[in-house]
């Protein structure tokens, strides 16, 4: 019996591209490959998910691309994502040729197009092995103890400054079935938590007749999946019973809201389906209904046209809004869109300096956030641990998506779900520390 094949999966930029990752792996694997997690090991075959939502991503995608050619000359490279969906010619001039460009709108076919032009055989394995393959086994050998689950692609708004718009291409919702199924293979082959993802989730269902809080509720009451995630949601079309879900402690109290401007006047010209007391209102009501939210967001700073009153607005909404993470986007023009075109832009250093005070008002906010988590105690999904900036290692993260540090004598099993109190901060590190209660698996808690 011949070496089984291998293939190296990459992915950069949103959590949608790492869900597709995770779709790809599983493919490989039922087709006799190996997954390589290590960058430097050998592999044949090489995938990539590239970013293109900001000039910066585009640079670090390119930078992956050069970096894997470099470490694997002979291996065959596959790119998808939406770079090449946006400038698939643009690989060829920088040098890097790749095999084989799959855009967007056939991501979901990539295994089978790789195989087929490559000269692979297509075909699965026998069905008694693709029915007996782990569907966990491509998460554990790339170190994931979740699940990213797309649940839909594409988007119907036409927000000015949104590249993803045009490189994902129009709503288009999975069915719910075929997410019911994934989902109850993922929790039968071990996985604790799963995160839901879509470029625009709130919109999942829009195209089929049904929404995002009827897939919610049949994964709660159809799946006995222990932790539930919402990958980011825009601030808007959320109803009245959309709340009423956080009841069941299986779906996690962390929501990503993305603001990207507390100017009125800035988020019109951003084309936002909000103003700034829609926001604040939704905030107050998120956080009368679930308990212990952890809120965080996206915030673009330098928007063409955005003065010193716009920004004012926007550094003391963040300030107030109490945020347990913001990411901080310097405006970069990304062709195509409509902001591209907009007059008045904000010069490099003024976005430089309203950056960094930005960052400054996230880390005060986010220590706030942390620091009222010390004395309780909460559930932990332990992960591999992850080095970071501050030298400890992350073991996971709470519920509400803070990451801990568990101080153990005794090593714990990844992937298993354990008690925790948190006893103290890593500020430096932004990171809570906290002992286990009990080292013995929690048995995994499903709503009647």
């Amino acid at each position: 019996m011949h070496p089984r094949r291998r293939v190296q999966l990459l992915a950069l930029g949103c959590r949608l591209n790492e869900a597709e990752l995770e779709s790809w792996a599983r493919g490989f694997e039922a087709r006799g490959f190996r997954i390589v997690e290590d960058e430097t090991a050998p592999t044949e075959l090489i995938v990539v998910n590239t970013c293109a939502v900001t000039g910066e991503a585009v640079r670090k995608s390119r930078q992956i691309l050069r970096r894997v050619r470099r470490h694997h000359p002979r291996a065959r490279l596959i790119v998808s994502g939406c770079l090449v969906s946006l400038e698939d010619q643009g690989l060829a001039t920088a040098g890097l040729h790749p095999d084989l460009i799959v855009v967007n709108r056939d991501k979901d076919r990539l295994v089978e197009l790789a195989l087929i032009a490559l000269g692979y055989d297509p075909d699965p394995l026998s069905p008694e092995a693709s029915a007996g393959s782990d569907p966990a086994a491509p998460l554990v050998a790339r170190g994931r103890q979740r699940a990213f689950v797309k649940v839909q692609d594409g988007c119907r708004h036409q927000c000015t400054f949104c590249i993803p718009t045009w490189a994902r291409g129009p709503e288009r919702s999975r069915p719910l079935p075929d997410i019911l199924r994934e989902v109850a293979r993922l929790q039968d082959a071990g996985i604790h938590e799963v995160v839901l993802t879509g470029v625009h989730l709130g919109g999942y269902g829009s195209d089929l007749g049904t929404d995002l809080v009827t897939l919610i509720e049949r994964l709660l009451h159809e799946t006995g999946i222990p932790r539930l995630r919402l990958g980011s949601l825009e601030p808007w079309d959320l109803p009245e019973r959309f709340w009423s879900l956080f009841a069941d402690p299986r779906l996690m109290p962390h929501l990503h809201l993305p603001l990207q401007s507390g100017s009125d006047r800035v988020l019109r010209r951003m084309a936002r389906r909000y103003r700034r007391a829609d926001y604040i209102r939704l905030v107050e009501r998120a956080r009368a209904a679930i308990p212990d939210l952890n809120l965080t967001t996206d915030i673009i700073v330098g928007f063409p046209g955005e003065t010193q009153d716009d920004w004012h607005q926007t550094l003391e909404l963040a300030e107030s809004l109490g945020f347990g993470h913001i990411h901080v986007f310097g405006y970069s023009p990304r062709p195509g869109t409509v902001a591209a075109g907009f007059d008045h832009p904000v010069d490099a250093r003024t976005r430089q300096l309203r950056s960094e005070a930005l960052e400054a008002v996230a880390r005060r906010s986010r220590l706030q956030v942390l620091r009222a988590q010390i004395g309780k105690t909460v559930t932990l999904l332990q992960e591999r641990p992850t080095e970071t900036a501050g030298g400890r290692p992350r073991s996971g993260y709470t519920p509400n998506y803070l990451p801990v540090h568990v101080r153990s004598a005794q090593q714990i099993a990844e992937g298993q779900l354990i008690e925790v109190r948190v006893t103290g901060l890593d500020e430096a590190a932004a990171m809570l520390l906290a002992e286990p209660t009990d080292l013995a698996p929690l048995a995994p808690r499903v709503q009647a």
